[in-house]
Protein backbone atom coordinates (compact mmCIF):
# COMPACT_ATOMS: atom_id res chain seq x y z
CA UNK A 1 0.00 0.00 0.00
CA UNK A 2 2.89 2.71 0.62
CA UNK A 3 4.36 1.65 -2.26
CA UNK A 4 1.31 2.38 -4.12
CA UNK A 5 0.70 5.90 -2.62
CA UNK A 6 4.80 6.61 -2.83
CA UNK A 7 3.90 6.03 -7.00
CA UNK A 8 0.98 8.29 -7.02
CA UNK A 9 2.63 10.80 -5.43
CA UNK A 10 5.66 10.74 -7.95
CA UNK A 11 3.07 10.53 -10.35
CA UNK A 12 1.28 13.89 -9.69
CA UNK A 13 4.96 15.45 -9.03
CA UNK A 14 6.14 14.41 -11.91
CA UNK A 15 2.76 16.14 -13.53
CA UNK A 16 3.12 19.28 -11.70
CA UNK A 17 7.33 19.55 -12.72
CA UNK A 18 8.02 18.99 -8.94
CA UNK A 19 11.23 17.07 -8.41
CA UNK A 20 10.55 13.44 -7.19
CA UNK A 21 12.37 13.15 -3.79
CA UNK A 22 13.01 9.86 -1.84
CA UNK A 23 10.48 9.52 1.08
CA UNK A 24 12.69 10.24 4.00
CA UNK A 25 14.44 12.98 1.85
CA UNK A 26 11.77 15.72 3.67
CA UNK A 27 11.57 17.94 1.30
CA UNK A 28 9.97 21.65 1.81
CA UNK A 29 8.44 23.30 -0.69
CA UNK A 30 8.64 27.20 -1.11
CA UNK A 31 6.59 29.01 -4.35
CA UNK A 32 4.29 27.95 -6.50
CA UNK A 33 5.03 28.69 -9.65
CA UNK A 34 5.36 26.67 -12.68
CA UNK A 35 9.42 26.38 -13.09
CA UNK A 36 10.83 24.02 -10.16
CA UNK A 37 14.15 23.46 -8.85
CA UNK A 38 15.61 22.00 -6.08
CA UNK A 39 18.30 22.72 -3.16
CA UNK A 40 20.57 21.50 -0.73
CA UNK A 41 21.56 23.23 2.56
CA UNK A 42 21.22 23.34 6.14
CA UNK A 43 20.83 26.25 8.35
CA UNK A 44 20.27 28.98 5.94
CA UNK A 45 17.15 26.50 5.56
CA UNK A 46 16.84 25.48 9.56
CA UNK A 47 16.85 29.48 10.87
CA UNK A 48 14.33 30.34 7.55
CA UNK A 49 16.85 32.93 5.12
CA UNK A 50 16.31 30.57 2.67
CA UNK A 51 12.39 30.47 2.88
CA UNK A 52 12.45 34.07 2.95
CA UNK A 53 14.45 34.41 -0.52
CA UNK A 54 12.97 31.63 -2.32
CA UNK A 55 9.36 33.11 -2.16
CA UNK A 56 10.68 36.33 -2.63
CA UNK A 57 12.45 34.78 -5.69
CA UNK A 58 9.10 32.75 -6.45
CA UNK A 59 7.01 35.88 -6.93
CA UNK A 60 8.68 37.15 -9.86
CA UNK A 61 9.92 34.07 -11.71
CA UNK A 62 7.07 31.59 -11.48
CA UNK A 63 9.02 29.29 -10.15
CA UNK A 64 8.96 26.84 -6.74
CA UNK A 65 11.74 25.36 -4.38
CA UNK A 66 12.21 22.02 -3.10
CA UNK A 67 14.19 22.59 -0.31
CA UNK A 68 16.11 19.26 0.90
CA UNK A 69 17.89 19.91 4.45
CA UNK A 70 21.33 18.59 4.51
CA UNK A 71 24.47 19.73 5.48
CA UNK A 72 27.31 20.42 3.76
CA UNK A 73 28.97 17.20 2.55
CA UNK A 74 25.66 15.72 2.22
CA UNK A 75 24.35 18.82 -0.35
CA UNK A 76 27.67 18.18 -2.20
CA UNK A 77 26.48 14.36 -2.32
CA UNK A 78 23.74 15.17 -3.46
CA UNK A 79 24.80 17.44 -6.05
CA UNK A 80 27.22 14.87 -7.83
CA UNK A 81 24.89 12.49 -7.51
CA UNK A 82 22.63 15.13 -9.71
CA UNK A 83 19.99 14.76 -7.27
CA UNK A 84 19.66 18.52 -6.55
CA UNK A 85 20.19 21.21 -8.82
CA UNK A 86 22.02 23.40 -6.80
CA UNK A 87 23.29 24.03 -3.47
CA UNK A 88 24.30 26.85 -0.46
CA UNK A 89 27.45 25.60 1.37
CA UNK A 90 30.29 26.40 3.61
CA UNK A 91 33.31 24.46 2.34
CA UNK A 92 35.42 26.79 0.11
CA UNK A 93 38.06 23.83 -0.76
CA UNK A 94 35.45 21.74 -1.26
CA UNK A 95 33.32 23.71 -3.96
CA UNK A 96 36.51 24.68 -5.79
CA UNK A 97 37.22 20.67 -6.07
CA UNK A 98 33.55 20.19 -7.38
CA UNK A 99 34.11 22.83 -10.04
CA UNK A 100 37.52 21.47 -10.82
CA UNK A 101 36.03 18.01 -11.61
CA UNK A 102 33.33 19.02 -13.32
CA UNK A 103 29.74 18.17 -11.80
CA UNK A 104 29.22 21.68 -10.40
CA UNK A 105 29.29 24.87 -11.86
CA UNK A 106 29.03 28.89 -11.18
CA UNK A 107 30.38 29.66 -7.88
CA UNK A 108 28.83 32.48 -6.36
CA UNK A 109 30.12 34.06 -2.63
CA UNK A 110 26.25 34.86 -1.19
CA UNK A 111 27.44 35.84 2.32
CA UNK A 112 28.75 34.94 5.62
CA UNK A 113 28.18 34.41 9.81
CA UNK A 114 30.95 33.36 12.15
CA UNK A 115 31.64 30.48 14.12
CA UNK A 116 31.47 31.07 18.10
CA UNK A 117 33.11 28.73 20.67
CA UNK A 118 30.22 28.58 23.63
CA UNK A 119 30.57 27.04 26.55
CA UNK A 120 29.56 26.74 30.23
CA UNK A 121 30.10 30.27 32.25
CA UNK A 122 32.42 28.58 34.32
CA UNK A 123 34.90 27.77 31.63
CA UNK A 124 36.69 24.63 33.02
CA UNK A 125 39.29 24.95 29.99
CA UNK A 126 39.97 28.52 30.20
CA UNK A 127 39.38 29.30 26.80
CA UNK A 128 38.21 32.83 27.01
CA UNK A 129 41.80 33.60 27.51
CA UNK A 130 43.17 32.05 24.89
CA UNK A 131 44.66 33.86 21.85
CA UNK A 132 42.41 31.95 18.85
CA UNK A 133 40.73 28.94 18.22
CA UNK A 134 43.31 26.24 18.04
CA UNK A 135 44.66 27.36 21.48
CA UNK A 136 41.13 27.20 22.79
CA UNK A 137 40.89 23.51 21.72
CA UNK A 138 44.22 22.23 22.91
CA UNK A 139 42.80 23.97 25.97
CA UNK A 140 39.84 21.96 26.02
CA UNK A 141 41.35 18.34 24.91
CA UNK A 142 44.28 19.00 27.88
CA UNK A 143 41.40 19.48 30.26
CA UNK A 144 39.46 17.04 29.24
CA UNK A 145 36.32 18.98 28.84
CA UNK A 146 33.13 17.60 27.21
CA UNK A 147 32.95 18.97 23.92
CA UNK A 148 29.97 18.14 21.55
CA UNK A 149 30.91 17.50 17.42
CA UNK A 150 28.28 17.24 15.15
CA UNK A 151 30.42 14.35 13.28
CA UNK A 152 28.46 14.87 10.06
CA UNK A 153 30.86 15.76 7.57
CA UNK A 154 28.85 19.15 7.64
CA UNK A 155 30.55 22.45 7.11
CA UNK A 156 30.95 23.50 10.80
CA UNK A 157 32.38 19.91 11.49
CA UNK A 158 35.10 20.35 8.55
CA UNK A 159 36.05 23.80 10.42
CA UNK A 160 36.66 21.94 13.89
CA UNK A 161 38.66 19.42 12.07
CA UNK A 162 40.72 21.63 10.33
CA UNK A 163 40.95 23.42 13.52
CA UNK A 164 41.81 20.16 15.52
CA UNK A 165 44.79 19.66 13.46
CA UNK A 166 46.12 22.97 13.46
CA UNK A 167 46.10 22.50 17.34
CA UNK A 168 47.96 19.00 16.78
CA UNK A 169 44.80 17.38 18.40
CA UNK A 170 43.00 14.22 17.61
CA UNK A 171 39.84 13.85 19.15
CA UNK A 172 38.93 11.20 20.90
CA UNK A 173 38.07 9.92 24.85
CA UNK A 174 34.66 10.08 26.78
CA UNK A 175 34.97 14.25 26.63
CA UNK A 176 34.31 14.44 23.07
CA UNK A 177 30.56 13.66 22.06
CA UNK A 178 29.52 12.95 18.27
CA UNK A 179 25.73 13.98 17.92
CA UNK A 180 25.92 13.12 13.97
CA UNK A 181 22.44 16.22 14.11
CA UNK A 182 22.24 19.20 12.91
CA UNK A 183 23.31 22.66 14.62
CA UNK A 184 20.34 23.44 17.20
CA UNK A 185 20.45 19.59 18.23
CA UNK A 186 23.66 19.82 18.72
CA UNK A 187 23.52 23.07 20.66
CA UNK A 188 20.97 21.36 23.16
CA UNK A 189 23.41 18.51 23.46
CA UNK A 190 26.47 20.63 24.48
CA UNK A 191 23.53 22.53 26.76
CA UNK A 192 23.04 19.15 28.27
CA UNK A 193 26.18 17.97 28.49
CA UNK A 194 27.96 21.17 29.88
CA UNK A 195 30.18 21.26 27.06
CA UNK A 196 31.50 23.48 24.68
CA UNK A 197 30.41 23.77 21.49
CA UNK A 198 31.07 25.56 17.77
CA UNK A 199 27.96 27.22 17.16
CA UNK A 200 27.64 29.35 13.92
CA UNK A 201 26.81 32.99 15.12
CA UNK A 202 23.26 32.43 13.17
CA UNK A 203 21.98 29.79 14.92
CA UNK A 204 22.92 30.85 18.22
CA UNK A 205 21.33 34.68 17.47
CA UNK A 206 17.95 32.78 17.05
CA UNK A 207 18.80 29.78 19.22
CA UNK A 208 20.78 30.79 22.10
CA UNK A 209 17.30 30.29 24.40
CA UNK A 210 17.55 26.21 24.34
CA UNK A 211 21.37 26.57 25.29
CA UNK A 212 20.59 29.25 28.89
CA UNK A 213 23.67 27.02 30.83
CA UNK A 214 26.07 28.33 27.64
CA UNK A 215 27.42 31.39 27.10
CA UNK A 216 30.18 32.86 24.01
CA UNK A 217 33.53 32.30 25.28
CA UNK A 218 35.76 33.10 22.13
CA UNK A 219 34.80 35.01 18.85
CA UNK A 220 36.67 36.80 16.53
CA UNK A 221 39.19 34.76 15.39
CA UNK A 222 39.72 35.02 11.74
CA UNK A 223 39.73 31.24 10.99
CA UNK A 224 36.30 30.75 12.52
CA UNK A 225 34.64 33.40 9.77
CA UNK A 226 32.41 30.73 7.59
CA UNK A 227 31.79 31.99 3.58
CA UNK A 228 29.02 30.60 1.80
CA UNK A 229 28.93 29.65 -1.71
CA UNK A 230 26.54 29.03 -4.02
CA UNK A 231 27.26 26.32 -6.86
CA UNK A 232 24.68 24.66 -9.81
CA UNK A 233 24.85 21.66 -11.66
CA UNK A 234 26.19 22.31 -15.27
CA UNK A 235 24.21 22.93 -17.93
CA UNK A 236 22.42 19.79 -19.29
CA UNK A 237 23.01 17.48 -15.94
CA UNK A 238 19.44 18.46 -13.90
CA UNK A 239 16.04 19.43 -15.23
CA UNK A 240 15.83 22.50 -13.14
CA UNK A 241 19.01 23.61 -13.14
CA UNK A 242 18.57 26.84 -15.53
CA UNK A 243 16.07 27.89 -12.70
CA UNK A 244 18.48 27.19 -9.84
CA UNK A 245 20.92 29.12 -11.79
CA UNK A 246 18.21 32.00 -12.17
CA UNK A 247 17.72 31.76 -8.01
CA UNK A 248 21.48 32.31 -7.66
CA UNK A 249 21.04 35.67 -9.76
CA UNK A 250 18.54 36.65 -7.84
CA UNK A 251 20.57 35.96 -4.42
CA UNK A 252 23.39 38.34 -6.06
CA UNK A 253 21.45 40.89 -6.65
CA UNK A 254 21.02 43.91 -4.84
CA UNK A 255 17.69 42.91 -3.70
CA UNK A 256 18.59 39.35 -2.65
CA UNK A 257 22.29 40.95 -0.46
CA UNK A 258 19.62 43.30 1.45
CA UNK A 259 17.44 40.28 2.33
CA UNK A 260 20.39 38.57 3.44
CA UNK A 261 21.92 41.43 5.56
CA UNK A 262 18.44 42.40 6.79
CA UNK A 263 17.35 39.08 7.38
CA UNK A 264 16.65 38.48 11.44
CA UNK A 265 17.53 42.49 12.13
CA UNK A 266 13.73 43.34 13.44
CA UNK A 267 13.37 40.44 15.49
CA UNK A 268 17.00 40.49 16.99
CA UNK A 269 18.08 43.51 16.91
CA UNK A 270 21.07 42.22 14.23
CA UNK A 271 21.15 40.57 11.08
CA UNK A 272 22.00 36.58 11.26
CA UNK A 273 24.03 36.82 8.04
CA UNK A 274 26.83 39.49 6.16
CA UNK A 275 26.64 39.86 2.71
CA UNK A 276 29.08 38.86 0.24
CA UNK A 277 30.15 42.55 -0.23
CA UNK A 278 31.04 42.45 3.92
CA UNK A 279 32.37 38.43 3.23
CA UNK A 280 34.75 39.17 0.34
CA UNK A 281 37.41 40.14 2.27
CA UNK A 282 37.19 36.59 4.14
CA UNK A 283 36.90 34.64 0.38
Amino acid sequence: MKAFLRAILAASALMAGIPTLAADDGGTIYGSGRDSFSLATGSPGELGLLKTLAEAFARQADARMVWIKAGTGQSLNLLRDKKVDMVMVHAPAQVDKAIADGWAAKKTLIGSNEFYLVGPAADPAGIAKAGGASEAYRKIAAAGSPFVSRGDNSGTHQKEMQIWKTAGVEPQGAWYIVTKDFMTASLKRANAEGAYFMSDSSTWIMEKGVAPNLTILLRGDRVLVNTYHAIVAPPGATAGRDTAERFIAFVASPEGQRIIADFGRERFGEGLYNDASYARQFD
